[in-house]
């Protein structure tokens, strides 16, 4: 197979393909390129997916680590675990 990659949301051309065995068949030409094209959407579908159940981003996961603010008073430090 040729460095170049095939974008997801197009279907596979055989002639982004390179055999290396010689006499390759018609057909096996095109059952490479559907076997090919469905690796390809399953891994495509998998990867957005995914990005959809990543949970909370970045930005949203460095806020959970603000604690409550301090209030100056009797029995302020008393809960202080520094």
């Amino acid at each position: 197979m040729s460095g170049a990659h095939v974008r997801s949301d197009s279907p596979l051309d055989p002639s982004q393909l390179r055999f290396l065995t010689r006499g390759v068949t018609a057909e096996e030409v095109a059952a490479v390129t559907a076997v090919l094209t469905a690796a390809a959407a399953a891994q495509a579908a998998a990867a957005k997916e995914a990005r959809a159940d990543s949970g909370p981003d970045a930005w949203s996961r460095s806020q959970r680590a603000l604690r409550a603010e301090l209030r100056p008073g009797p029995g302020a430090w008393r809960s202080f675990s520094g």
